[in-house]
């Protein structure tokens, strides 16, 4: 009786819960909420002061005594109290509209491949703390597979590569399950600390991490590009402590992503090698398919290709893609439910 009146209140939400950023499905809208996994806490006082894109205009322009931070590490949960607070503000904005005492959605939330057991058990106890009914986790390779609308159910194998801010999930996939894997804890936050440390060491300049994010965006890439580019870079001069800037080309900023990408280059031809031979032929028919923000990075595509010999292409709204996952397996929950991991612990009875 109790799950009927509170699924009459709540709208099912489909959650991909990443290290940068946090979008939210909502089942029969689509995706209502993208914003950064970012919350602002007053260490004085205990108290949450923002929470999302607000929290982020705060990184790096508080006073001491207020902290923005990120309480989502590598994908998974570092800090469980920030996180449930976070979730149940996801929550509560998109049951703006309803008495939130009764809104106890459905949560379906992709999680990296990698992750234990216990930060399995983390994430689902603070989405029930955050006010979930019940919750489903999904690994966010498998989530974007489906988003992307790829026959994961079917007898053949697809290779994708998720490549977000804490982590990349490199995934081979077939019959419903995921074949062979690979968590990567090189993504784009370690893209940006490339470029704090080139900036350190060839130009002796202090950068902000938002400031490389910006640089990274503007003009990052992994392959040649056929036109230079080049952005500003300001920050402190170590030396003398002032403002300096410098202008930096799309050669430097790819010499010192240079490592990074080529391990991630690597780990993607090091899955294949121990993929079975019938799904090796099914991806080079296929190809593989770049999801995540890391697959904006310009030229990303075309190293990997070369590199494996693989076709290799981006998904259409990439950043979207597991987002999108969640929501169609709400949609159809029974049908999709072999892609879901089997839960930690059994809910208890509403």
């Amino acid at each position: 009786m109790f799950n009927k009146l509170f699924g009459q209140f709540s709208h099912d939400i489909g959650i991909d819960l990443g290290t940068a950023n946090t979008l939210v499905y909502v089942r029969g809208r689509g995706i209502v909420i993208n914003e950064p996994s970012v919350v602002a806490i007053n260490q004085k006082t205990g108290q949450i002061v923002a929470i999302g894109e607000e929290a982020k205009r705060m990184v790096g322009r508080t006073p001491a005594h207020i902290v923005a931070t990120r309480p989502l590490v590598a994908g998974v949960v570092s800090d469980f109290e920030v996180t449930e607070e976070m979730l149940k503000y996801f929550i509560r904005k998109v049951h703006e509209k309803v008495f939130s005492v009764l809104a106890r959605p459905r949560v379906v939330i992709g999680i990296p491949s990698g992750v234990t057991e216990v930060e399995k058990r983390a994430v689902e106890d603070a989405a029930k703390n955050a006010g979930a009914r019940e919750v489903y986790l999904v690994e966010e390779p498998m989530a974007a597979a489906i988003g992307v609308r790829m026959p994961v159910q079917d007898a053949v194998g697809s290779m994708i590569v998720d490549i977000g801010g804490g982590t990349s999930d490199i995934a081979v996939i077939s019959l419903g399950g995921i074949v062979v894997s690979k968590d990567l804890k090189i993504a784009g936050d370690k893209l940006n600390e490339d470029i704090i440390r080139f900036a350190r060491d060839e130009y002796k300049l202090l950068l902000g991490e938002r400031t490389a994010e910006d640089i990274k965006i503007a003009i990052g890439s992994a392959h040649e590009l056929p036109d230079s580019l080049e952005s500003p870079m300001r920050g402190r001069d170590l030396v003398t402590g002032l403002p300096r800037e410098v202008i930096v080309d799309d050669s430097e900023i790819r010499r010192a992503m240079r490592h990074s990408i080529n391990i991630l280059v690597n780990s993607i031809k090091a899955a294949i090698e121990v993929t079975p031979p019938e799904l090796v032929a099914d991806i080079m028919h296929r190809g593989i398919l770049l999801v995540g923000g890391g697959a904006l990075l310009r030229g990303l595509d075309i190293l990997i290709q070369d590199e494996t010999r693989v076709p290799v292409k981006v998904a259409d709204d990439p950043l979207t893609a597991v987002a999108r996952g969640t929501g169609i397996i709400l949609e159809d929950i029974d049908a999709l439910r072999e892609v879901l991991i089997a839960n930690v612990h059994e809910s208890a009875p509403i």
